[in-house]
């Protein structure tokens, strides 16, 4: 990423000192992608840091955690204020909420910036998020935006998006979204493969549909190409890939937080839960042999299952997106940052994972109602998710009844049917959290600000 990143600074016409602590990389780096561009290659941090231009602009690009930190210590020395120093790696925001004051406290200007799109997206144009230092974001702007991907060539997908953490935190959210979707895609490809008995060309074909209707986004588009991606042999390469999916963090940051403010994010937590449960290979196997599933068989209409699929994909994605606006919007009240959602659609439209059309339309939704409370109470998503839900209700009774497991789909519905539901069932919660805790609870005939004890058995608690 950050070789990528730095060819794509050069490449727009600025000069670029670039540093690694393994000096072997960057004289292979001069010699080899550098050759012959505007690239100074610096042996040591007071060397890089000696070749720049005042207010210096700093970028670290280094696994996120101690390494960043240990790096900014090293620097703080040599640095005057003014200059500026931007973390671009995945840090977690209350990190980058903490450098941010101690770095401003000095001096100095920090900026905490996410960045998606990968090492394609770093070198051709990518989609960045940018906190921090709002001062600091007059003197990057240029080079981000010059660098960033385009919206129709013209408008960057590349803005600053609040103080401190809050350029990380969108880009944890935007990679919860991010695992959403991909399990989303992947349960489907499932029931495709399982349910309607769709052999890979159909399916390519069928995903290849959807990108050209309202499901167009970059992960649909690449998996209708991996769908007939042949190894060497010219057997499916998919059919190789060992079914144990990696991560790398930001997809459980994104649930631990909704967890810490309250915020129901359950497509997104069982995304990062369906991928915990693919590594647990060798017992799935042992399960696979032991536990049975259903004997049963159920006759579909091929194309109207198709249909009903699309509807319940399209419906899911809407949800997961609501979940995680839903995170932002609380995170935005918590610590002051006056997050832009419409802006922050409108930069996610290119260079990032999870570009898609889709996005147009939730940058219409919050730029008519800033305030918007939820997503699926737009007048759009609302019309979408009603009409939707039928094949969302349908796909579901199918998969469940033939056992095939779908947690990120089937979580979409039970989070539809909670939020449109008046009166849940945590009436009784509370009950019992005051017949075993004492930890009362509130009436529908009194003032909403009292609490309430009962004496449920009428004995000492201690009996």
């Amino acid at each position: 990423m950050g070789e990528s990143l730095a060819l794509n600074i050069e490449s727009r016409g600025y000069k670029v000192a670039v540093f690694n602590r393994t000096t072997e990389k960057i004289t292979k780096f001069i010699n080899g992608r550098g050759k012959g561009k505007n690239f100074i290659g610096c042996y040591s941090i007071e060397n890089l840091l000696n070749q720049l231009k005042k207010p210096r602009k700093v970028m670290i690009m280094v696994e996120a955690g101690f390494a960043i930190d240990s790096i900014i210590t090293k620097m703080l020395p040599i640095l005057n204020k003014g200059d500026v120093i931007i973390d671009g790696g995945n840090s977690n925001y209350k990190d980058t909420i903490r450098r941010t004051k101690f770095i401003e406290e000095k001096g100095l200007f920090f900026i905490g910036t996410g960045i998606s799109g990968g090492e394609k997206g770093a070198l051709r144009g990518a989609c960045i998020m940018i906190g921090g230092s709002k001062k600091a974001w007059t003197l990057v702007k240029k080079i981000f935006q010059d660098i960033s991907a385009k919206i129709n060539d013209i408008t960057p997908c590349c803005d600053w998006i609040g103080e401190n953490g809050a350029g990380h935190f969108v880009k944890m959210v935007h990679n919860g979204i991010e695992y959403g979707d991909m399990q989303i895609i992947s349960e489907a490809f499932h029931i495709m493969k399982n349910i309607i008995g769709l052999n890979y060309n159909e399916m390519h074909l069928l995903f290849k549909k959807w990108n050209n209707e309202e499901l167009k986004s970059y992960l649909i588009e690449i998996t209708s190409k991996i769908l007939t991606f042949k190894d060497n042999d010219g057997e499916y390469l998919l059919n190789k890939i060992l079914d144990i999916a990696g991560q790398k963090g930001t997809g459980k940051w994104t649930v631990i937080n909704a967890l810490n403010l309250g915020i129901p994010l359950p497509l997104i937590a069982e995304s990062v839960f369906a991928r915990n449960l693919s590594n647990y290979k060798k017992e799935r196997v042992q399960a696979s042999k032991v536990l049975k599933g259903p004997d049963i068989n159920i006759e579909i209409e091929k194309d109207v299952y198709i249909d009903d699929l699309k509807k319940a994909v399209y419906m899911a994605k809407i949800i997961s997106y609501a979940q995680g606006f839903a995170l932002m919007k609380e995170a935005s009240k918590k610590y002051n940052w006056n997050l832009d959602f419409g802006n922050i659609a409108s930069i996610w439209r290119n260079g990032c994972i999870i570009r898609s059309s889709f996005l147009i339309k939730v940058k219409e939704a919050y730029d008519k109602n800033p305030k918007l409370p939820n997503l699926l109470l737009d007048p759009f998503f609302k019309e979408i998710v009603i009409k939707n839900q039928s094949g969302l209700r349908k796909i579901i009774s199918i998969a469940i009844l033939l056992g095939i497991p779908i947690p990120a789909i089937s979580s979409a519905l039970s989070y539809y049917d909670g939020y449109r539901t008046e009166n849940l069932p945590a009436n009784l919660l509370q009950a019992q959290r005051d017949y075993f805790g004492a930890h009362k609870y509130k009436r529908i005939d009194r003032a909403e600000d009292n609490y309430f004890h009962t004496d449920w058995t009428g004995k000492d608690y201690n009996e």
